[in-house]
């Protein structure tokens, strides 16, 4: 069974123009990380508006996520700001949030018992906490992952895909790595789930086996959208 251990990871999410995030995928790896996930986006642009025959442009962006340990996070942080040139306007930006569980790369946890948290918050007792589950596996094997998480609890999940750039991902074509594609599902769950929803995932998706892929639990402080129960909740505490 899971035992939901206490981590000393967090979620450095770096936002670049396209076609900088290999070189900032490689930055951070030298400076500790174990390598990212990266996944296209669009971004619209501060200031005064790009436009071709008159139409708005919005800039094509990569957004890198790297799961790395606390005490390299600062070197890794300063390796990425160098490498994209983030101190400058306009070139990206990135942050870095608390991970509250991990799977896929258990050397980078503090493998110990969990402390007693309460999950809710001042004022909104009888709500219940939700937590989002970003797991990131080899393509195709996503629906694996959604089907997991439904058979646990879940209501589904959103399927994003990527590229992966791990350190034991370095597959030769003609002497050119390849980087293989990953494929990035997000499940939001009631945290009161989240136990039996993540070991579903693991063990369907055999994440405890290396180069299977990972997975991450963020603690969500708000949710919108999720249903009127839940919204109808919310009003009636906020008078």
């Amino acid at each position: 069974m899971y035992r939901n251990p206490q981590v000393n990871c967090s979620l450095l999410i770096s936002i670049v123009s396209r076609g900088e995030a290999r070189k900032v995928v490689k930055a951070s790896k030298e400076a500790g990380a174990e390598g990212g996930t990266t996944i296209l986006g669009k971004g619209t642009v501060s200031g005064p508006v790009q436009r071709f025959l008159g139409i708005p442009l919005e800039t094509e962006k990569e957004i890198i996520l790297t799961v790395i340990a606390n005490e390299k996070a600062h070197d890794v942080v300063a390796a990425v700001t160098r490498a994209g040139n983030l101190d400058r306007p306009g070139k990206g930006i990135a942050f870095v949030l608390p991970v509250k569980q991990v799977a896929g790369i258990c050397h980078l946890c503090v493998l110990s018992e969990p402390t007693e948290k309460s999950a809710r918050r001042v004022g909104m007792e009888n709500l219940p906490a939700y937590d989002l589950i970003v797991t990131i596996v080899n393509k195709d094997t996503a629906e694996t992952v959604v089907e997991a998480s439904k058979k646990a609890g879940a209501a589904g999940g959103t399927i994003l895909t990527g590229r992966g750039t791990g350190i034991h991902e370095q597959a030769k074509l003609f002497g050119i790595t390849i980087e293989p594609e990953k494929e990035i599902v997000l499940t939001l769950i009631e945290n009161n789930k989240t136990n039996d929803v993540l070991e579903a995932i693991i063990h369907e998706s055999k994440l405890d086996e290396p180069g299977r892929g990972i997975a991450f639990v963020l603690e969500v402080s708000q949710v919108a959208g999720i249903n009127r129960h839940l919204n109808k909740m919310v009003a009636e505490k906020m008078k």
